[in-house]
This record gives structure tokens, sequence and C-alpha cells, in this order.
């Protein structure tokens, strides 16, 4: 287990937690006071009303929550949210409804997911030949049915 320090920047928000001892990540909510209305095909900046300090070579990695994800429509704009350990400002998420319905989070709603993982930086060696494998170039399908 990893220490976090973290800062609760607006009134009523809760520290996060895992919602079960086997839980990989756990949840953000929406730190807004009003409802926010995340229009069909658009995207959200939704306030967590915290922000953390995570240990050096550590990233956070905001998801969507698969549940919001799939019977809403409500997703993570850029894929996934990367939270550098150098970062000290508030975490917003980044939502966005794929769907063709609004879709309005509430005040303390849980909107997505964070867990914090190693980061490994490279030392990028120039050179004229890779490693040989058995795979070699082939991509994009390359290794069966797409």
């Amino acid at each position: 287990m990893t220490d976090v320090k973290i800062k609760i920047l607006r009134e009523g928000v809760s520290i996060p937690k895992y919602a079960t001892t086997g839980s990989a990540a756990f949840d953000l909510t929406s730190a807004s006071s009003e409802p926010i209305t995340v229009p069909a095909g658009k995207r959200v900046l939704i306030p967590t009303g915290i922000a953390i300090s995570i240990p050096q070579n550590t990233v956070a990695i905001i998801s969507a929550r698969s549940g919001l994800s799939y019977k809403k429509g409500i997703t993570a704009a850029n894929g996934i949210g990367v939270i550098d350990s150098d970062y000290r400002g508030e975490i917003f998420f980044s939502a966005a409804n794929i769907s063709d319905e609004d879709y309005t989070v509430m005040p303390g709603e849980r909107v997505a997911q964070m867990m914090i993982m190693p980061v490994l930086s490279a030392n990028f060696i120039v050179c004229d030949e890779l490693d040989e494998t058995d795979r070699g170039e082939g991509g994009f399908g390359s290794t069966g049915k797409a």
C-alpha cells in the first residue's frame, strides 16, 4: 500500500475509498454543488474537489466507471486521464457523452475511477537495428482475426 496525500478543495467532498478489498481503482465523485448536464455527443469537465500528491515514479490513471459508461454512455473524453506525480491542482474528470441522450450528473455522484500505478521512465538509445522477434514488424491484425 502506498501513502497518498490528499487535499480537499471543496465543501462536502469525501475522501476517496475503494469499494471492495479487491478493487484496483477507487471512485471519484462530482464535487459540483449543482447538477451538471453532459449533453449527448458533447464533453464537460467535472470537478472532483480533490488534489493529490502521489510518489515520484507513479501515475494516477482516471478512467470511466464501467456501469456508467455502458448504461448511460458517459466515458472519459480522452480515453484515460493521466495525473502526473508532480501535478498538484484540482483533479477534473473530462466526461464525454457518447449516447443519444443528455445525462445529468448529480452532486456527489460517482463519475470516474482512479488507480495509482508505477511508471518506468525510458532512456532512449538511438540505434540502427532493433532486437529480432518472431512477430517482427507485423501489426494491425497480423496475429489473426481483428
